[in-house]
């Protein structure tokens, strides 16, 4: 197998002094990974084009996992973000479904061997795939992860616009996932407030912790809670910066997506929650105007 003909980034990683690897590609390579019923497939994939544009790859049915199993499986390539599209016509084997996200490596042995000396525990070790190789990893406060490595490397254009991975963690485990994630991640802490303002998670009269993360792999938000949280706070897995709310907004309607949060000033952004066809649930979100 031909491997990735990258340059490895090479940085001080704060473990000891040792040297550690970015091991990422790009952010439009890290896809969220979405899982719908067999019959809501076609309808989600498409409320999602017309809703943020781009394009789809081929439609097939695949083994994507390490025991026997068959899924529909569809990449959606949008400006603001991709997304892995699953639509299971078998029992989903464990711990799949559980992974939030799926991020391309450069180097999978490399990858997984960094991972664990950064804290991750790897619940589904590498395996090969129809074009590549995948594994499962989970990081401290049970978020799990899938990385991938593909044998031809792919060709995705640049997003637009850099979607966030939006993760909720108890306050005895977020210092912890920071702390290895990017160390794993060559990421930067892009800000860490302690009194973020608690309408961004269904708590306005309260304030709450709200940390950024910037990498390679793309943008993480970090939400520290005790975990009482109004639906459908927690549910969302990404948010999209849409750059303009409303003909958005409009759009995904259209498509036949259920506004369940309605757009509202968040500190230095409108933000709204939307569920598509099929259950899957989304933060939009776009910057404030005068």
């Amino acid at each position: 197998m031909t491997r990735f003909l990258t340059i490895a980034l090479l940085s001080f990683c704060g473990c000891g002094g040792a040297l550690a690897q970015d091991f990422s590609v790009g952010p439009q390579y890290d896809t969220t990974h979405v899982y719908v019923a067999p019959d809501d497939f076609n309808r989600f994939v498409k409320s999602l084009s017309e809703t943020f544009g781009g394009k789809t790859s081929p439609q097939g049915e695949f083994q994507v996992t390490p025991t026997p199993s068959k899924t529909m499986s569809q990449l959606v390539l949008t400006p603001v973000g991709t997304l892995s599209v699953f639509g299971f016509k078998t029992p989903i084997p464990y711990p799949f479904g559980a992974e939030r996200t799926g991020y391309l490596v450069t180097d999978m042995d490399a990858a997984i061997k960094s991972a664990k000396a950064h804290g991750a525990d790897v619940l589904v070790a590498p395996f090969p795939d129809p074009i590549g190789s995948d594994a499962v990893i989970q990081w401290a406060g049970g978020v799990n992860m899938q990385l991938y490595w593909h044998t031809t490397k792919p060709s995705y254009a640049p997003l637009k616009a850099v979607p966030e991975n939006r993760l909720y963690i108890s306050p005895d485990r977020a210092d912890a996932f920071v702390h290895d994630f990017v160390g794993f991640a060559q990421g930067k802490i892009i800000s860490d407030d302690r009194d973020a303002p608690g309408v961004e998670i269904g708590r306005p009269n309260e304030t709450y912790r709200r940390i950024r993360i910037e990498s390679g792999f793309g943008k993480l938000v970090l939400h520290v809670t005790d975990g009482h949280l109004p639906y459908p706070y927690g549910r969302e897995m990404t948010g999209y910066d849409v750059g303009d709310m409303a003909p958005v907004l409009h759009k995904a309607v259209e498509a036949g997506a259920t506004v369940l949060v309605h757009p509202q000033r968040v500190g230095d952004r409108d933000a709204a929650i939307v569920q598509f066809p099929g259950g899957y649930i989304a933060e939009l979100h776009a910057p404030t105007h005068p």
